[in-house]
Parts: structure tokens; sequence; C-alpha cells
């Protein structure tokens, strides 16, 4: 435990009863539970009776790192007679060797339902809708009700299911809790949305928090099962749970209350996503004994930079009482600059950087702009491109959103025992097999109302109704070449039979047919190549790999952005990107731009002030500790808006920054 300051210390040794860890910014909190899990299993908790749970794969990863080379076993070196036993790497776990689990929450949901999720009436291989699957449902559930997409788009109907489900509201809820014309629309559009995934056997994901809620809430004997399965669980960013997250945190540690929260309430900023920072201000109520540590320490910034942010939090009313304190003495103080307009910004920020990576032997992964929202960067990139410095916009497309990982995806769900019906509609017709709009509305309208699977009616174990022979072939085509591959499954790896299917189903036609350039259809198919190269990797890393747990990996790896956003930030180039992208990161030197009432804090928070504005503000305090060395905020006097200069507000947040609260134009109501 040696280098673990005072608190961190009291933190790891607490090793029974609740204990709420006030991590504030760059504190070192992924190191305290690291180490905490260590010294549990150093005082005798068997390995895989400790549970660690946090939000992102990127989190989860990173604490595995940590943890791994701490408590790994050391394996003699093979001798003749374990030939046939299997090969340990020296230093490294065997997959049988009992091992803390480190999961995302929406990771361990998966595992507890592919154990138990028949109680709820679904079937143990259930099928993951991802985004794309979520909006064609969608889409054919507004149709069905007869609304077109001025009324509402696919996309929002999600919006408001995805709000309603983060707060643990069913479909019959959602309709008593509508309070407009848009929500009570929605509301009925989510009780077909809700019964179409459960005739498919399919989930989204946040059903995977809300069904294991439920399969806790009415099976005593299966909440009991599982929550036997561990004596110490440890959750990471608490301040982010939401209700469903916080009621199975809850059913798993009530019995051995050996629970610890790790979090810091000046963070929390997802009240948008369904978070709720009550839940770890109301710890201390919900574990009446709970044990309360802060760490207070930061190793992130200069002390310059935490004063500044030490002001702006304390406007806070509703929060734990602490402060953070610098272990970097002194540095400059954070520079205010307003400018004339959102171009001169650009410009001038820009110029900055460049003189900042002439002269002071900076790198461009140095460098950190910060927005409020997507619409800002665009003058930025233009002056970055003007400069010919290299940057990186993080969060952009997905891996996931491409065409070809989703036609794939879809492919290989069809070697599953019962397809769903998104995936088969994906790919009936690519490559073209003759199967047009009207055949597939036909498809669909027999097999509801003959009850029947779509895919059984393809294959033939239900009748189809009349089609064209072309139509026909097409489809005998695509049954012939699903089939072929999972007669073949048995003798072949799963890389085997994704190539096997691929070419089977003359996939590569798709990609030709799609792009017209040689370098478009190259790029394209290398899309398919990583989608192989990923299954490989997996088999290689796995014990007892199935096509489908990689798909549900695949899945469950999309729903953050994590790898393609650590990917982005290995590049040597200036990062920009949203405020809320940027939590958990750091920069030696960051630029936070905009700040003006109106976009932080955002407009859409001025109608609340006292959950809406208490976030942006958080907001503020999470851009402004991620500056490590030089921290600079500036404004726009005027901006763009409908064609016309239009003056601006200083945010709040800037005379809060500078104490200055008491003065006249400090939140002054206008229209923004």
């Amino acid at each position: 435990m040696h280098g673990l300051n005072p608190d961190q210390l009291d933190a790891v040794n607490t090793l029974s009863g609740p204990l709420l860890v006030l991590a504030g910014a760059g504190t070192g909190k992924t190191r305290v539970i690291t180490y905490r899990i260590v010294k549990l299993i150093e005082t005798g908790t068997p390995r895989d009776r400790i549970l660690a749970v946090t939000f992102t794969n990127k989190a989860a990863n990173e604490m595995r790192e940590r943890l791994m080379p701490m408590i790994q076993v050391k394996r003699k070196s093979p001798t003749p007679t374990d030939k046939y036993k299997p090969k340990y790497a020296k230093n490294k776990f065997a997959e049988d060797d009992p091992q803390p689990t480190v999961s995302t929450f929406h990771s361990l949901c998966v595992k507890i339902l592919r154990r138990r999720i028949d109680k709820l009436g679904y079937p143990l291989k259930f099928t993951i809708y991802n985004r794309g699957d979520q909006e064609s449902l969608a889409r054919t559930v507004l149709r069905e009700i007869n609304v077109n997409d001025k009324m509402m788009a696919p996309g929002q109907l999600l919006f408001h299911i995805g709000n309603w489900k983060c707060k643990s509201l069913k479909p019959g809820d959602a309709i008593m809790h509508s309070e407009s014309d848009a929500q009570h629309l929605a509301a009925i559009a989510y009780q077909r949305y809700q019964r179409q995934l459960r005739l498919s056997g399919a989930l989204d994901f946040d059903d995977l928090l809300l069904l294991t809620e439920e399969l806790f809430a009415n099976h005593e004997d299966v909440r009991l099962e599982e929550a036997a399965r561990f004596d110490h669980l440890l959750i990471d960013e608490y301040q982010d749970t939401n209700t469903s997250q916080y009621r199975i945190v809850k059913a798993l540690a009530s019995a051995h209350r050996n629970l610890c929260v790790v979090g810091d309430d000046d963070q929390s900023i997802y009240g948008w996503r369904g978070a709720e920072v009550e839940h770890i201000l109301s710890f201390n109520r919900d574990w009446p004994d709970a044990k309360v540590v802060r760490l207070e320490d930061n190793y992130r910034s200069t002390t310059s930079i935490i004063d500044f942010a030490n002001t702006l939090i304390k406007f806070n009313k509703t929060r734990h009482d602490k402060i953070l304190r610098a272990a970097r003495p002194g540095g400059d103080r954070p520079a205010i600059i307003q400018y004339e307009n959102e171009t001169v910004e650009a410009a001038e920020t820009v110029r900055s950087i460049q003189r900042r990576l002439e002269d002071k032997g900076r790198e461009p992964r140095d460098f950190a702009i910060l927005f409020r929202t997507n619409e800002q960067p665009r003058p930025f990139e233009t002056e970055l491109r003007k400069a010919k410095l290299p940057y990186v916009l993080v969060g952009g497309m997905s891996f996931f959103d491409r065409k070809e990982v989703k036609d794939l995806l879809a492919y290989f769900r069809l070697l599953e025992s019962e397809p769903d019906d998104i995936s088969i509609l994906r790919i009936i017709n690519k490559p073209p097999r003759g199967i047009g709009k009207k055949s597939i509305e036909k498809l669909l309208d027999h097999s509801v109302k003959q009850k029947v699977p779509l895919w059984d009616m393809i294959t033939g174990d239900a009748e189809r109704p009349k089609l064209t022979s072309t139509v026909d072939r097409g489809l005998n085509a695509l049954v012939e070449a699903v089939g072929i591959v999972k007669s073949r499954m048995g003798g072949l790896s799963l890389v085997e039979t994704a190539r096997l299917l691929i070419d089977r189903a003359n996939y590569k036609a798709e990609i030709e047919k799609t792009y017209s350039t040689p370098e478009d259809r190259e790029s394209h198919w290398a899309v398919v190549e990583q989608i192989v190269s990923a299954l490989g990797e997996y088999e290689r890393s796995t014990r007892k790999p199935t096509m489908s747990k990689f798909l549900d990996k695949l899945l469950l790896g999309d729903q953050n952005a994590d790898n393609d956003k650590e990917k982005q930030l290995k590049k040597n180039a200036i990062a920009l990107m949203t405020m809320h992208s940027a939590k958990g990161l750091e920069f030696p030197e960051v630029y936070m731009v905009g700040l003006e009432e109106g976009i932080l804090p955002h407009k859409r928070s001025l109608e609340d002030d006292d959950a809406g504005v208490p976030e942006e503000r958080r907001l503020c305090y999470v851009g402004v500790t991620r500056a490590e060395e030089l921290l600079t905020l500036s404004m726009s006097l005027t901006r763009m808006r409908w064609g016309k200069a239009r003056d601006t507000q200083p945010s709040r947040f800037l005379y809060e920054l500078t104490g200055q609260a008491d003065h006249p134009n400090y939140a002054r109501k206008k229209r923004v």
C-alpha cells in the first residue's frame, strides 16, 4: 500500500459494512478501488466473491489492467507430463482460476438475464437490439398507429422511451406520467414497441437494467441466488446511477451489506440520461451505519486551477461538504478572454495553441478545446485546417454505426435457433436477391396474420404466401446459404464459420453494388475483415466461445463509444470535444469556449434553477478540472443566430469564478 495518502489508506482498510468514498476530481479513485480489492484478497476474501461494477468498458478495462498484475498467480514451468494440459503463460491467470468480477452494469445484467430471464417469459437466448434495430422497430410501430415522421420521428420516440425506462417506468406507467400530446402519443407507441420486443424475444439496451430490476423485485429466489454469488460489492461513479441501477445495487448488497460506493456528487452531469445525484447525496439515509471517507487531495491540477474549481462549485447548495486541495502548488491563474464574435474566438484560440506549440515544446495531444454543444466546433475546425494543425473531433461515427457491421451482425444472428425479425429484414435482400419491398410487406403481413415466426415462413417450416418465382428463388438461396453454414458449424471455429457465411451469402456482391470506386470497395471490405478479426480475438481469449456471446460482447461495447474514443485520443492531435465527453480525461492545457448564458448554462437548464442550473455548474466544474497546468476560458460578445449577429451575455459561471456574483449583470434574465 506504499504511496497511498491517509484518506486513501482509510478507504482501502475499511473492509466491511457500507462505505461511501467521496472522490473529488483527480484524487485517485481508481487506485483506491483497485487497492481495496487487493486488500480484501490479502485478508482472506476469495477472489471470485468480489464484484466491482462501473459504467463503461474503458473504466472496467482500466481497472482490470491495474488489478491483475497485483494479484496474478505465478506458475511453475511446464513439465513433460503437462504437454496435454493447458499451457499457461508466465505470470498470467489460467481461465479457470477464480478472479474478481470487474464488469459494467449492463454486462452484469446480461449474465443474470441469460441465467434467469425465462422467469419473465423471455427466451434465455434473447437478442439484444442495437440502436439501428431500435430505430427500425420504432419506425414500424409509428407506422402501425398512423404517425408520420413530421408528427414524431423514430429517434424522438426512442428518446421518450429511454427516459421512461431510465426512471423504471413501464408502458402503463408512461401513460399515467404523460403531460403533453407528444408524450401521450409516445406512450401509446411505447406499449406496441415493448410488446413487439417481447414477441421477438428481444431486449433493447435499457431493458437489460429494467428487466433485471423486475426479476429481483418479483422473484425473491432469483434475487437471493444472484446476491449470494458475492460477499463484497464495489460501485464506481455512483453519482451516475439511474433508478434501475440504484435498485439493483440495493438488491445485491442488502444481505451482506459489504457495499463500497465511490463517486463525486460534484461531477454528476448525466441527469439528462436518467442519473440521479440524490442517490449519492442520500447514501447515509439508505445505509445509516455507513462510513464516509473524503478524498480531497488532487494530483492532477495546479493550485490556481483547483482554487478556481472550488470557488465555482460552492455555489451549488445541495452537495456533500468537501474541498479539493492541490498537490501541485502554484501555477498560472486561469485566463478569461472576451472576443468580438465566434469567428474571432476560434481564430485566436487556434493562434494561441500554435504559439504554444512553437514556443513551449508542446505536442498537439497536450491540448483540448472543450465546448458545451455539438454545434460549436465548426469554426474551430475551419481555423485548425487553415493552420494545418492536426486535430480530432472526439465522438464521431462509431464503428458499430457502419452499414457493413450492422449487416454482418444481422447475418450472424441468422445462425441462432430463432433469428429475430429485425435481423432477417435487414439482410433479406443484401446482396440483391430479387426480393422487393412489396414482397417483404406480404411476408410480414402473412407472418402476423398466421402468427408464425418470419424465419419459419422463409425456411418453409411454415407456409409462405404466394410470391413470384424470382422472390421464391431469392428466399431459397438465403435459406440454403444459412443451412449449409449451420450444418457445418460443429466442425468449424467461429472465424471459419463467419468466413463461410460471408462467402455463401455472397456478401462481397453487396459491397460491389453499393460502392462505385475500387478505393471505396477496398475500405468497406476492410470493415468486414475487422469484424472477422474481432471474432478471432474473442475466440482466442475466451474459454468457451460462442457466436451468441460474441454478439452480446460486441453490442455491449457498442453502447458507449469508448473504443473509438480511445483510438482517437491516442493520435497526436488536438482534441475537440464536449465537456460531457471530457469527463475522466485530463490535458496539460485546456480551452473552454463559448461561456455564455444560453450555451453554458444551456438555455434548457435556465427553466429549472433547482436542478438544471446546478447540473450545468457541475459540468463547468468538470471542464475546469480537466486542466493540469493551463486553463483558458473564453466567450464571444456577439454570436450569429439565424444569419444575424446577436449580443450575448457572459455566463453566470464567469462571474462566480471571479468572485463577482454581486455584479448587476450576474444571471440577468434575458431571452437567449
